[in-house]
């Protein structure tokens, strides 16, 4: 069963956004420590921004797909194929934060994993939006 704060999008909306201002946050320390030359502390950052993503973002996700969109697809058949578009972008996500894993243990942190750390606020930021407007908006309900 889903719990009610998804089912509201004020709720809702205010958990995505503490996600994402988390997250950039954490971004932000990851480039002002690298600014600073505090590559060894930097790195340390990185490891828990991929954590956070991990944790806050992506176990959101998981509970979305788990109950929140089923239960959606359910009362409005129309909405499984804003669904679909939906699971996609958690699975682009969880694409993006096994590549900055994979380039972190490689190459260490570098300008590329901030681009991907960047790639994740922005497909995050488009994809909360989109799930509020399609799932919890209006014509939704």
């Amino acid at each position: 069963m889903v719990g009610p704060s998804l089912r509201q999008l004020h709720a809702h909306h205010a958990i995505h956004q503490g996600g994402l201002s988390g997250a950039i946050a954490k971004t932000e320390e990851v480039e002002n420590l690298l600014e600073a030359r505090e590559f060894e502390v930097a790195r340390q950052a990185a490891d828990h921004l991929v954590e956070y993503w991990e944790t806050r973002i992506l176990s959101h996700a998981e509970a979305e797909e788990e109950g929140f969109y089923p239960e959606m697809a359910v009362k409005n058949p129309g909405l499984q194929h804003a669904v679909t578009k939906l699971t996609r972008d958690h699975e682009l996500l969880r694409i993006i934060i096994a590549d900055i894993k994979s380039m972190l243990d490689e190459d260490g942190l570098s300008p590329e994993v901030l681009q991907q750390f960047h790639a994740l606020i922005v497909v995050n930021a488009i994809h909360s939006r989109d799930e509020e407007r399609l799932l919890l908006g209006e014509s939704s309900q």
